[in-house]
């Protein structure tokens, strides 16, 4: 089940922060050691006193953008000052005080919690209290982005950067943010964490205590903004996600399985030594059936092992580190992409094999998937309602992973009967939402209705005459006959288990239905035996190509046409009539020249 391939030792990767981001992040914020006065930026009754907060915020002289440098050393010991003041409070008092500050977030109980991880000596804590922090923060900054514009940007740089949270909040206020989070030139608390570059001791507690302090400072902005403007603060829904069966691929895991991951965490060549405390974290919470805090722990630990696993795999070492802020990290887009970004060939599907590369495009990448870590880390989903069903998939994955980077002689007997399930599950993964899987689906449930028309309720006699239909329709029934000429020609493509001795067209129903069903039969069976041959679309040039895509494009048209005119509103039957011929026609036509991938693949 192990993959031999030489990887580096994870235990000789002391951090994956490159030299700069690490002096930021870790030294930068240390280097003046004032005491600062938290009465300086807090008034008597509480409130955030914000000119002095953005006085920190330096500029460079060239052209007064941020000086993020500067602004760091100079934030320094005010987060140690808001540290301390939140650490010198009861819980009680903390909440009598800031409860109303952070309703505007729609996550109160989150904000409410950070102050639990201020007092922890645990450092994963910590950093999954940011994490859930910068989404809960990020979703809620969308939501006031609305009140003064359309389409929120789903980048969090870009939103800090817009002209409408600047009206709100005031462009220093937002300076302020960004030397914390979404600027790639400051902390960039949120990304360094989320893409799961730091370790647990890598982020300093004072940086949460901080970004807490501010999102209480912007709600009591927000407060006075909305009664100034007499504006209401709509939240966003969140995202549901509804058929849960669909994610099912890896059975329940039981106790036994997770003490067996415990141990695999240790030995894995997958997991980087330092990482080791998010992974026993992310189990934990598992076990505590925290499923949400599980998740957001260990999917930046997936995003590690992968990218060590691909440095390894592409022989650049150095792109195990973050990148600079004039490039772009190595992020799971990139991981998971055909090719590198100097046009060379990716070899970590190769090592990964499909079954696990259309496992990570399923739940990260494709856009009809759950897209898990996108949704997480920008707010979409509710933490306290996430399921147990996807964290589990998630989790046997993660397992699977652990289990073939790890050495063929670490299990006994009993731990590899155990986990055997898994590894099978894994071996035969197929994709559920890439777009072809998707219209597998679609064809099956559009095909599985058409079977059930003959069991529809007739008409009542009395509304017959009321009903213009297609009844006595010779050019109707010509039709009809070309449709079965055409589903003639295209058995000859099927595969013979497939081919069926029973009439298509003659045994379908009543008159009303007589004509829309071998259409639609017939439209299915192309998409279907189109999409056997989907892999030849390469063969085609590029002019045959455009045909093709334009006759799709054609038959696409038809249908949704086909849905207005047979509308009970509607009930243009004639027009339907001609709108099936021309496209009857064009059908047979691209049939007899064979221009179809049916063709092209046999």
């Amino acid at each position: 089940m192990s993959i031999s391939i030489h990887m580096a030792l994870p235990d000789s990767v002391t951090t994956c922060l490159s030299q700069p981001v690490h002096y930021a992040i870790c030294k930068l914020g240390f280097e003046k050691k004032d005491t600062y006065d938290i009465n300086n930026i807090l008034s008597g009754n509480e409130e955030v006193c914000w000119q002095a907060v953005t006085e920190h915020v330096c500029y460079l002289e060239s052209d007064q953008s941020v000086d993020y440098i500067k602004s760091i050393r100079s934030f320094g010991p005010v987060c140690e000052s808001v540290n301390s003041y939140f650490k010198s409070l009861t819980k009680e008092q903390f909440v009598i005080q800031y409860v109303s500050c952070f309703h505007w977030t729609n996550c109160t109980e989150v904000f409410l919690d950070m102050f639990d991880v201020l007092q922890s000596t645990q450092a994963t804590e910590v950093a999954l209290g940011l994490m859930k922090l910068t989404s809960c923060l990020e979703r809620a900054l969308g939501d006031v982005y609305l009140l003064k514009g359309n389409d929120c940007p789903f980048l969090l740089r870009d939103l800090l950067a817009s002209e409408q949270l600047a009206d709100v909040f005031g462009q220093a206020v937002m300076n302020v943010l960004r030397v914390f989070i979404g600027s790639p030139h400051g902390l960039n608390l949120r990304n360094v964490l989320w893409h799961g570059f730091v370790s647990p001791q890598e982020i300093p507690t004072k940086y949460c205590a901080m970004l807490l302090f501010l999102t209480a400072g912007l709600g009591q902005l927000l407060q006075t903004y909305l009664l100034q403007t007499k504006g209401v603060l709509v939240h966003r829904s969140y995202l549901i996600f509804s058929s849960l069966e669909e994610f099912d691929a890896f059975p329940d895991l039981n106790n036994e399985i997770l003490s067996i991951a415990e141990e695999l965490v240790k030995l894995s060549h997958f997991v980087l030594k330092i990482m080791v405390p998010f992974w026993i974290a992310a189990l934990t919470a598992f076990k505590q059936s925290r499923y949400a805090d599980s998740v957001i722990l260990l999917l930046p630990q997936l995003e590690a092992g992968l990218r060590l696993l691909f440095t390894t795999t592409n022989k650049c070492p150095n792109r195990l580190l973050t990148a600079e802020s004039s490039a772009l990290y190595t992020t799971f887009d990139e991981m998971l992409a055909k090719h590198l970004d100097n046009e060379e060939v990716n070899h970590l599907p190769v090592v990964l094999e499909e079954p696990a590369m259309d496992f990570l495009w399923d739940f990260l990448n494709h856009q009809e998937g759950p897209r898990i870590r996108d949704r997480l880390s920008h707010g979409e989903i509710n933490l306290e309602t996430f399921p147990r069903e996807i964290a589990n998939q998630i989790f046997g994955f993660a397992i699977t992973i652990l289990c073939r980077f790890s050495d063929k002689d670490i299990f006994s007997l009993k731990e590899h009967m155990v986990i055997k399930p898994l590894m099978n599950c894994a071996s035969c993964y197929q994709s559920r939402f890439h777009p072809i899987s998707r219209l597998k689906k679609q064809v099956l449930e559009c095909m599985k209705s058409i079977c059930l028309w003959p069991e529809l309720e007739t008409v009542p006699e009395e509304q017959v005459q009321n009903i213009k239909g297609l009844e006595g329709n010779a050019e109707a029934n010509t039709l009809i006959l070309m449709i079965s000429e055409i589903i003639s020609q295209l058995q000859h493509y099927m595969p013979q288990n497939c081919c069926s001795s029973d009439d298509p067209i003659n045994g379908v129903l009543t008159e009303s239905i007589k004509f829309l069903s071998p259409v639609l039969r017939l439209i299915l069976l192309l998409i279907t035996l189109e999409l056997i041959g989907i892999h030849s679309v390469c063969k085609k040039n590029p002019f045959d190509y455009q045909q093709y895509l334009k006759f799709l494009k054609s038959v696409l048209q038809y249908t949704e046409n086909l849905v207005t005119y047979t509308s009970p509103d509607k009930n243009k039957w004639d027009e339907t009539v001609e709108l099936t011929k021309k496209t009857l026609i064009k059908i047979r036509k691209i049939s007899d020249r064979k221009l179809m991938l049916m063709h092209l693949a046999t």
